[in-house]
């Protein structure tokens, strides 16, 4: 059994300990930790993508197209590169955001050949609520750890992020 003063995870390694003495278990400290951190953050930031009537992945199509700047547009393929998920995907997104008013399809404004996503206004408006809520929320997520420490597990995740060339 785990005592108060150890958390989850060094319970978990101290049983491999015991049960594994031949295997190095200790980078269970670190991954397992980012793997319930991770899950953690991200039920928290989903509740406030809610408040405002979005799912993950709707956010972040308004939040791609917002900081694109005027004239808040982009091609589907762009938006399904810079959100990480296939076109299918992004397409099914874009389907839920256009069926909401948020985006419409329309001809680019540099190639009228060219389709592309657009925020209507009620979209912009909806990012930008939204938006400020979501950054918020970060500052609260991260008021445990102090302006020192941000900035060290900033800079710590960076470099192991282009590590891993992610």
């Amino acid at each position: 059994m785990v005592g108060p003063m150890v958390d989850h995870v060094a319970g978990i390694q101290e049983q491999w300990r015991r049960e594994r003495p031949d295997l190095d278990v200790s980078p269970l400290g670190t991954i397992a930790r980012l793997h319930r951190l991770a899950d953690d953050l991200r039920e928290r930031l989903v509740a406030t993508y809610a408040d405002f009537g979005l799912g993950e992945g709707e956010f972040d199509v308004l939040a791609t197209l917002r900081r694109q700047g005027e004239p808040f547009e982009l091609a589907p393929g762009e938006i399904a590169r810079c959100t990480m998920v296939t076109s299918g995907a992004a397409s099914k997104r874009i389907d839920r955001l256009e069926a909401d008013g948020l985006v419409e399809r329309r001809r680019g404004s540099d190639d009228g050949r060219r389709r592309v996503i657009t925020l209507t206004d009620a979209g912009r408006e909806r990012i930008d609520a939204a938006f400020a809520a979501h950054v918020e929320n970060e500052h609260r997520l991260l008021r445990a750890l102090d302006a020192d420490r941000r900035v060290a597990l900033e800079e710590l995740l960076r470099h192991w992020s282009q590590q891993r060339g992610l």
